[in-house]
C-alpha cells in the first residue's frame, strides 16, 4: 500500500511515533490509511454541518477495517460573497483546494480518499486533487438544503432573497415582505435548495460516477444520508484493498472513472435538468487536469441532441428536494436511456463497483426493477426550519405508495419523459461570433422562447457592481442588452458570479425584456437571457472590450449565434487603439492568480507551461 511508505521499517520508528500521538495502536499499521477530506466551516450553511457528517464518516471507515483521519480545506460562501470584491476569490479557491489537497494526500501518502464537499468552487476543487493524486476516491456531498415556506405557503430558496432585494429597491415590495423573504429562504443547512452550481455539481459526481447513487439531491437534514455515508465509508476501504490485490485497469481509480465517456455523460444529464453553466467550467478544469480532450464543441454538439427533461429553480417551479422525490439522477438518467437509446455511455465504470448501466437498472425507480433500497430513499421529507443534518426519518413507506397529492406535486412533471420534454435540445448551448470567437454559454434552460433571439443596444459596464447599481437606479430600460465586461478570470480578477445583476433585472420586472452578455459567469441561481464566459475575455483584447455605448447586439440561441453590428473594419480600428486597463490587484493571491489563470473557454485553469 501506498501507506507503507510512512509505516514500515526501522528508519520509520519517528514516523509511527508520531501516528501513534494521534491514537494508532500496533494493529493500525497493517490496515489503509483513508483521508477524509473535509470543507467544514462555520460561515457557509452548505458546510456548518460537515464536521458531523466527517465524524461519522470516520467511525464509519474504523467500522469497515480502515484507519480514517480528516483533514479540512477552505470553503467561500459565493451568496455571502456576492456583490463585492470577495466574490473575486470565489474561483481561484478552486485551485487552492487542488493544491491543498494534492498535498495532504502526496505528504502523508493516504491509501485511499473520501472527499466531503457541498457547495460551488468546492466540489470541482476536490474532482481536480482526486485525478491528480488518482488513488482510489468517492465523493459524498453534505446534501442539499431544503425549500422555505413563507407564511402563505410559497416555496422560497437563496434566489427569491436576492430577488426580493432589487424588488425592495424599486419599492415593488415592503419591508416586511423583503424581511419574512430573508428569514424563510434558507430554513436548514445544506446546499441552496435549487438546481443551482452546488447542486448541480453534486449531481454530475453520479453521473461521472466518482459519486454513489442518491449524492446530489437527498437532503442534508434527512437521516437516510447515514445509509449514504456508511455506503461510501465501506465501499473506499474495500476499493483500496481491490486495488492493491487487482492493480490497476479494473475501474478503480479516477482516471479509469473521469474519461472523455464519462464526462458526456455528466454533461448529458446537466443538459437534461437544466444545471448550471458553472458546470462547464469545471468540467472543462477537470478533463484538462485528466488528460482527455475535451472542448466547447463537444458540450455543444451534445446538447443538440439531449432533451431538457426538468425545470428545476430557478428555471421552474420545482427544488432538489422535488427532484429527489421524482427519483433523482438515476430517474432522468433511467429517462434518457429510455427515451434515447445509445445517448449515454451506460458501460462507464462507478465508484459503486457496477457500470452506469447497471446503476441505472437498481436506482431509477421507473424502471423494471428497482432495489427496494431506492424506493424507500426516494420517500424522504422534509423537516422543520431548524432540522438538524441525518435528523429527518422519511415517509416509512415505498415512494410507489405516495400519490402526487400528498408529494404536493406530479413527479412525471418534475422529470419528464423524453417524448414529454420541455425541449428537445438540452439546457445549455455554446455561442459563437464576432463577440465571441472562442465560445460563450447560455442556460437555454432559463431562457424563455420569447427571449431566445434578442436584438438590442448595448448598456456597458466596467465591472459586476456597477451593474447591479445601474440596473436598480435606473440606467437599464425595456430592448437593452446589458454588457458586463472585465470580469473574466484575468480581467476581474477571478471571473466573479453575476448574480446581484441578474436578480436584479428580474426584481425590477426586466426578465422579459432584457438581456445580459458578459465575459464573468453566473450563479447558478441565474436565469434569462444571460449569456457568460465570452471568449476571449476583455483583459485579452477580446471583442466585448471593443464595444461602445448603443452598439447594437444580436443574440440568436437556437442558430448558437453572438455577434454585434459593427464591420470588421471598425473592430480593427478599435482593436488597434485598445490598451489594457491597470491590473486590479497588485499583491496578494490575486495578483499572482492573474499571472496564471487563462480564458474560460479552457475552464480557467492554471498555466502550467513555463
Amino acid at each position: 500500500m501506498r501507506s507503507d511508505t510512512v509505516k514500515f521499517g526501522n528508519s520509520r520508528a519517528p514516523h509511527r511515533s508520531l501516528l501513534r500521538a494521534t491514537g494508532l495502536k500496533d494493529e493500525d499499521f497493517s490496515k489503509p490509511f483513508i483521508a477524509i477530506c473535509c470543507s467544514h466551516c462555520d460561515i457557509v450553511p452548505g458546510h456548518v454541518h460537515l464536521d458531523k457528517v466527517a465524524a461519522y464518516v470516520k467511525q464509519c471507515v474504523r467500522e469497515a477495517g480502515g484507519v480514517p483521519f480528516v483533514f479540512h480545506t477552505i470553503a467561500v460562501d459565493d451568496g455571502i460573497a456576492m456583490g463585492h470584491a470577495g466574490m473575486k476569490y470565489s474561483l481561484p479557491s478552486r485551485d487552492l483546494i487542488a493544491d491543498c489537497v494534492e498535498t495532504m494526500i502526496e505528504a502523508h501518502c493516504f491509501d485511499g480518499m473520501i472527499c466531503i464537499p457541498n457547495c460551488d468552487k468546492i466540489v470541482p476543487g476536490m474532482l481536480l486533487a482526486a485525478v491528480r493524486c488518482n488513488i482510489p476516491t468517492i465523493f459524498v456531498s453534505g446534501g442539499p438544503m431544503q425549500a422555505g415556506k413563507t407564511s402563505s405557503g410559497r416555496s422560497v430558496d437563496l434566489i427569491s432573497a436576492f430577488v426580493a432585494a432589487a424588488a425592495r429597491e424599486q419599492n415593488k415590495i415592503s419591508e416586511a415582505e423583503l424581511h419574512e423573504i430573508e428569514c424563510a429562504a434558507c430554513p436548514t443547512c445544506g446546499s441552496c435548495a435549487g438546481l443551482f452550481t452546488a447542486n448541480s455539481m453534486n449531481s454530475l459526481c453520479e453521473a461521472l460516477g466518482m459519486a454513489l447513487p442518491t449524492n446530489g439531491t437527498l437532503l442534508a437534514t434527512s437521516a437516510e444520508r447515514k445509509h449514504l455515508y456508511r455506503w461510501a465509508a465501506h465501499r473506499i476501504v474495500q476499493m483500496v484493498l481491490d486495488y492493491y490485490r487487482l492493480g490497476e485497469g479494473h475501474g478503480l481509480l479516477p482516471r479509469e472513472i473521469v474519461t472523455q465517456k464519462s464526462i458526456d455523460n455528466a454533461f448529458i444529464l446537466d443538459m437534461a435538468i437544466g444545471g448550471s453553466t458553472n458546470t462547464v467550467l469545471h468540467m472543462l478544469a477537470i478533463a484538462h487536469e485528466a488528460g482527455v480532450p475535451y472542448n466547447m464543441s463537444r458540450i455543444d454538439d451534445l446538447s443538440r441532441n439531449v432533451p431538457n427533461l426538468c425545470k428545476i429553480a430557478p428555471n421552474g417551479p420545482y427544488h432538489v428536494e422535488d427532484l429527489h422525490n421524482a427519483g433523482g439522477v438515476y430517474t432522468v438518467l433511467g429517462a434518457l436511456a429510455r427515451g434515447k437509446p445509445g445517448l449515454l455511455y451506460l458501460d462507464c465504470p462507478t465508484v459503486t463497483g457496477k457500470t452506469l448501466g447497471q446503476n441505472i437498472a437498481e436506482w431509477d425507480i421507473r424502471g423494471e426493477n428497482p432495489s427496494p433500497e431506492a424506493l424507500r430513499i426516494a420517500s424522504v421529507r422534509p423537516g422543520p426550519p431548524g432540522a438538524g443534518p441525518m435528523s429527518v426519518e422519511h415517509h416509512g413507506k415505498s415512494i410507489r405508495e405516495i400519490t402526487p397529492s400528498e408529494l404536493g406535486f406530479d413527479p412525471f412533471d418534475c422529470i419528464r419523459e423524453v417524448p414529454h420534454a420541455h425541449s428537445p435540445e438540452g439546457g445549455l448551448a455554446v455561442l459563437y461570433g464576432n463577440l465571441a470567437p472562442r465560445g460563450a454559454i447560455v442556460k437555454t434552460a432559463g431562457v424563455k422562447p420569447a427571449m431566445l433571439r434578442f436584438v438590442g443596444p448595448a448598456v456597458i459596464f466596467e465591472s459586476e457592481t456597477a451593474a447591479y447599481e445601474g440596473i436598480v437606479h435606473g440606467l437599464v430600460k425595456a430592448g437593452d442588452v446589458v454588457v458586463i465586461r472585465y470580469e473574466g478570470p484575468k480581467g476581474g480578477p477571478g471571473m466573479q458570479e453575476m448574480l446581484a445583476p441578474t436578480s436584479a433585472i428580474q426584481g425590477i420586472g426586466l426578465g422579459d425584456s432584457v438581456a445580459l452578455i458578459t465575459d464573468g459567469r453566473f450563479s447558478g441561481g441565474t436565469s434569462g437571457a444571460c449569456v457568460g464566459h465570452v471568449s476571449p475575455e476583455a483583459a485579452e483584447g477580446g471583442p466585448i472590450a471593443l464595444l461602445e455605448p448603443g452598439d447594437i447586439i444580436e443574440i440568436d440561441i437556437p442558430a448558437r449565434k453572438l455577434n454585434v453590428r459593427v464591420s470588421e473594419e471598425e473592430l480593427a480600428r478599435r482593436q488597434a487603439r485598445w490598451s489594457p486597463p491597470p491590473p486590479r490587484f497588485t499583491k496578494g493571491w490575486l495578483a499572482r492568480y492573474v499571472k496564471f489563470a487563462t480564458s474560460a473557454d479552457t475552464g480557467a485553469v492554471l498555466r502550467s507551461d513555463f
